[in-house]
């Protein structure tokens, strides 16, 4: 079972935009030695929208090489054409991948039946372990629970993330599926009373900058120890909080570069970090315990 911290690594950049392999690896890993117990590659926070299929598959495939099992790697392979997201789907099974990460189709603005069809017709053409990916706010398509629940019925769709935030709707989820689907939390200020409620992880931005205390946080709430898991996110709220200053990956990229552990690098039409957030920020991770 795919559980606990899971990070959604971003994508380091050089200050053209291209990718800087060194600071990958880096950032890998930072992950390993600090805890975390699975890595998201090229999801949202990967910056997926703006990378070509050849570098979305070389990142998938330098992160699996350096990993090398020690823990799963989760491949973000979704897109808004469902053609598309087979075809990365397969290129990311082919390298080695664990499981996929497959957000709602963005633009298209599908019906239920239209996201049962595309969920269905990737997991029956690729045989990976597939995660789902509800994030309304970013996408302008928000998959119901009812859709959910009729999706976990197919063998190799495995979990949700649920980006929501809405902790009733986690537990609509919760209670319309059976207890060997994973939900997962996609928000980091609820992710502790999400697991609280049965829920088996967080992938989370926060784990960027603050590894080892989110897998000690996830730890805490799955093992129902629910004093010591809010104390720590209590500790990580001013961080949950600055890391949506702008729009993610914007604040974390910055935060990363203050900890030393990328450059300076986004993609357009994302732009680096507006000089006022930075004080704000660098405060917010002083509170959290973040070194900078």
């Amino acid at each position: 079972m795919i559980a606990g911290s899971m990070v959604a690594l971003v994508t380091p950049m050089d200050a053209q935009g291209g990718l800087d392999w060194d600071s990958l690896s880096k950032l890998v890993d930072f992950h390993l030695q600090e805890g975390t117990n699975a890595i998201v590659a090229v999801g949202t926070t990967g910056e997926s929208a703006t990378l070509d299929v050849g570098e979305h598959v070389e990142v998938i495939r330098r992160v699996v090489a350096q990993v090398a099992g020690r823990i799963p790697v989760i491949a973000g392979t979704g897109g808004n054409s469902t053609r598309e997201s087979v075809e990365l789907t397969r290129a990311a099974q082919e390298v080695g991948a664990d499981a996929c990460l497959l957000v709602t189709p963005y633009y298209n603005k599908p019906t239920q039946e239209g996201l049962y069809l595309h969920f269905r017709h990737i997991a029956e053409s690729v045989a990976i372990p597939q995660i789902l990916y509800n994030v309304p706010g970013r996408t302008v398509c928000d998959m119901l629970p009812e859709t959910v629940e009729r999706l976990a019925k197919i063998d190799n769709i495995i979990g949700i993330k649920e980006a929501t935030g809405d902790l009733q709707r986690a537990q609509e989820v919760l209670d319309r599926v059976s207890k060997d689907f994973l939900v997962y939390s996609g928000d980091d200020a609820t992710a502790v009373e999400l697991m609280l409620m049965g829920g088996k992880g967080n992938i989370s931005v926060t784990a960027n900058v603050a590894p080892r205390a989110m897998s000690d946080l996830c730890a805490a709430a799955m093992r129902g120890e629910a004093a010591i898991a809010r104390a720590i996110n209590d500790r990580l709220m001013p961080v949950h909080k600055a890391l949506l200053i702008e729009s993610n990956p914007i604040p974390v990229k910055r935060a990363l570069h203050e900890m030393g552990l990328m450059g300076d690098g986004i993609r357009l039409p994302l732009t680096w970090l507006s000089p006022r957030c930075h004080e704000p920020l660098r405060q917010a991770m002083r509170q959290s315990g973040v070194l900078v």
